[in-house]
């Protein structure tokens, strides 16, 4: 039995059916590597912006919507389909690029909504603005990639923003209709326990859905030469799972939760290691949801974290 809000209820109580998301790639940069910010990117992401499992680029959007469909094809017959724009930051381009690339994505009549992966720090007014004219036609999500609120951390792993971009970017998505799903990393180097609660509570307080990423540590990143000098230690999948439990209990009923832990590409992953058996990952996650009997109420967040609410 599930014990919270998933993001495969969501879509099939809304649609009366499952919904698969296609990972495809507007051949974009990002703020953090172009020389905007900085040029080597936040210190965990990898080489190809964290979308390994994207179709490739140099295809138009509608051959990488099929190609991504036919990585789900026999076990999604008779299924409708989410165009998510993953790797980098896909608002990080020309309002009109931006438009033919959108407009391409929710041409199929089986596509039923847009999801876009940016940076809170690259939403003018121009892409708001086109943002909301898509949502017009289909249900259009932003997902922003804040994973922490601490400054500290966002220092360490070279975010580029302060939390008040984030706030400021959600408040404009929600006035245009623009649900929002926030993506925060727990395991971080230097993070607590209590630091990474205060995320989600944070968080579950003004996002629509959460993305729950364990910390992947890939060879090829700055992450992964800070691991190789002892600087932190990953997450064991029971730590993790106990985690996960309380993370849970802080978000209210209405976030829906679109991710638990997350793939990492086996080629390229150093740690942790265990993550990589995906069905042992889950099986472990539900029994440890069972077994702790999650109940998510309003007292157990107003007594842990009020300063968030």
């Amino acid at each position: 039995m599930k014990h919270y809000n998933s993001i495969n209820e969501y879509y099939k109580q809304k649609y009366g059916k499952k919904v698969y998301r296609l990972a495809i790639s507007g051949g974009m940069t990002c703020p953090n590597r172009d020389g905007t910010l900085d040029t080597r990117g936040c210190i965990f992401c990898s080489a190809g912006g964290s979308g390994e499992f994207a179709a490739c680029a140099s295809l138009s959007v509608a051959a990488q919507l099929e190609q991504a469909k036919g990585r789900v094809r026999e076990k999604a017959a008779d299924s409708l389909y989410l165009a998510y724009f993953q790797p980098f930051t896909n608002t990080y381009a020309p309002v009109e690029e931006l438009r033919g690339l959108y407009e391409a994505a929710i041409a199929p009549e089986e596509i039923v909504g847009l999801s876009v992966g940016t940076r809170p720090d690259c939403l003018p007014p121009e892409v708001l603005a086109l943002l909301a004219e898509i949502n017009r036609q289909k249900p259009v999500t932003v997902e922003l990639g804040l994973q922490t609120i601490h400054e500290s951390s966002a220092a360490y792993i070279r975010r580029g923003y302060p939390l008040s971009v984030y706030d400021r970017a959600v408040r404009k998505l929600h006035a245009r209709g623009i649900r929002v799903i926030t993506h925060v990393i727990l395991g971080l180097p230097h993070e607590t326990e209590e630091m990474m609660l205060e995320t989600v509570a944070y968080v579950g307080q003004r996002t629509d859905g959460i993305k729950l990423q364990l910390l992947h540590v890939i060879e090829g990143t700055d992450l992964a030469e800070e691991y190789r000098r002892g600087v932190f230690e990953a997450l064991s999948l029971d730590a993790y799972t106990r985690l996960l439990c309380r993370c849970i209990e802080l978000l209210p009923e209405h976030v829906v939760i679109c991710r638990l832990t997350g793939d990492g590409d086996k080629r390229t992953l150093l740690a942790p290691l265990w993550s990589a058996d995906k069905k042992r990952v889950l099986n472990a996650i539900n029994r440890s949801l069972e077994e702790n009997r999650i109940q998510q109420g309003s007292a157990v967040k107003n007594i842990l974290y009020p300063q968030y609410l």
